[in-house]
């Protein structure tokens, strides 16, 4: 038996998982890590990435025999960058994914014809180009870049090792020639941006300091990772084209795979470059679970959902349309399905307790995810495929039911969908054996539509959602 080695470092901790060839966890481990944050700037330690790092591959290792590994790659979250020396020790704090001290003027102006052509069309302050070019601008003589998981490979290596061009997407690489362009180069100076090469190429092996701190097996291969949000859809499985994976936590994101690139006029969706060549696009909206937090605080969710499946789906659902529907906004602003940033929450009816304010911010999460598909589906991308979904939200029941019901298609639930899962997968294992299915959800005879086209129609009327999307919207729902 083999057993791969997955890293996920995220935001508030790193998560190592030890993984068997059938998909058995053999061993996790996970570790807090802190953050600077004051008004724009949020910034990380990268050392104590390391040091979290070590410590919990070392955990999950320790009932796992040093034979049986066959690799390790690292996730990390898109956009977080630092300067390092020669060396690859850091010259800078890391400037993590959501810092908006940079601002993007000067990139969006020397590099318009590439992101265009790239389908994202600009980029913001907070990617990671934006962000270098504020770093050097005080930068040491020998400084060069490293994006969150550069940092752990060179560790872990012991050498320079190459990005990923899923972490160097928003510091300008163009995916489709993959490589840096021209236009980055006349930004950076090119002599210090790394080689670049695709997800799951080997990087190097772990090498002897790095194996006596994580616990790694010496000579363990070190694969070229992705962000977190593609090691995500990796350990969900959605793969194939056409297939979706939608994670519904406190937001809600949305990634599948497509033969070819999308442009988005409204730059709302992004698409990375997968393993083998295909186009992983996908969105992230401000709506999700985070309004369930906001506005019922300290109710016992789990009750409300018992609650709203016993009163709502009896004779078949049709009790929930009459139901309020809330746009569950989390924070001001939209960014997928559409580009708003005036945007408010608001609730169509007045829910008469806390089952029918639970039940309407759930539909309207719903609704959003529906409306999600309807603009992919305007861009030209494949939706027939598998939906897949994952987060936190999977835990209700009643919720999985609302969202295939308003889909109008099945929806697969999976047992495991960390995104460690997906690096293990592309660190060598078998998908088809590693990804488990914990259950399929089939849509009811509950007809959702007609509140569906109410809540876009309202979207319209505010001046949110385009014409054309409602239009389209409207068209594919009447199929």
């Amino acid at each position: 038996m083999s057993v791969w080695i997955g890293i996920d470092l995220g935001t508030q901790s790193v998560r190592a998982m030890a993984v068997g060839e059938g998909g058995e966890v053999l061993g996790a481990a996970g570790r807090p890590l802190t953050s600077r944050r004051d008004g724009p700037r949020h910034e990380q330690d990268p050392e104590e990435w390391w040091r979290a790092l070590a410590s919990a591959t070392r955990e999950a290792l320790r009932d796992v025999p040093s034979s049986l590994v066959a690799g390790v790659a690292v996730a990390a979250t898109s956009g977080t960058i630092l300067l390092t020396d020669t060396a690859g020790r850091p010259l800078t704090p890391a400037l993590m994914y959501d810092d908006r001290r940079a601002d993007a003027e000067r990139v969006n102006e020397v590099g318009a014809g590439v992101w265009e052509r790239l389908g994202y069309r600009r980029m913001q302050p907070n990617w990671a180009l934006p962000k270098l070019l504020w770093l050097l601008r005080d930068a040491p003589a020998g400084a060069r870049p490293a994006h969150q998981n550069d940092f752990v490979n060179r560790r872990l290596t012991g050498h320079e090792v190459p990005t990923d061009l899923s972490n160097a997407l928003k510091t300008g690489v163009d995916l489709i020639e993959e490589r840096w362009p021209a236009e980055v180069l006349d930004l950076v100076p090119p002599e210090i941006l790394p080689e670049v090469v695709r997800p799951g190429t080997r990087l190097g092996v772990v090498c002897a300091a790095a194996a006596e701190e994580t616990g790694l097996p010496a000579g363990t291969p070190v694969i070229a990772g992705m962000t977190d949000g593609c090691a995500a859809q990796l350990g969900a499985g959605a793969t194939r084209t056409g297939s979706w994976n939608s994670v519904l936590g406190t937001t809600l994101v949305l990634k599948g795979v497509t033969k070819e690139l999308l442009h988005d006029p409204l730059g709302v969706v992004y698409s990375h470059r997968a393993p083998d060549g295909s186009w992983l696009p996908g969105g992230a909206s401000s709506t999700g679970a985070g309004a369930l937090t906001r506005d019922l605080p300290g109710r016992d969710l789990d009750a409300l959902s018992t609650q709203a499946t016993a009163r709502l789906r009896v004779t078949s659902g049709e009790r929930l349309l009459s139901v309020p529907v809330t746009y569950p906004l989390v924070s001001r602003g939209e960014r997928f399905p559409f580009d708003a940033p005036a945007a408010e929450t608001f609730t169509l009816g007045e829910p008469a307790d806390d089952v029918e304010r639970y039940a309407a911010i759930l539909l309207g999460a719903a609704f959003v995810e529906r409306l999600c598909f309807d603009h992919l589906d305007l861009l030209g991308a494949p939706v027939d495929g598998e939906v897949i979904l994952t987060g936190g939200a999977t835990r209700s029941a009643f919720w999985n039911q609302l969202r295939a019901d308003v889909l109008g298609r099945p929806v697969t639930l999976r047992e495991n969908a960390e995104p460690a899962l997906g690096m293990a997968v592309l660190a060598g294992g078998d998908p088809s054996r590693m990804i488990r299915t914990r259950a399929t959800v089939e849509p009811s005879r509950t007809d959702l539509r007609e509140p569906y086209l109410r809540f876009v129609a309202e979207l319209e009327r505010r001046g949110w959602l385009q014409e054309q999307a409602a239009r389209h919207a409207r068209e594919r729902t009447a199929r």
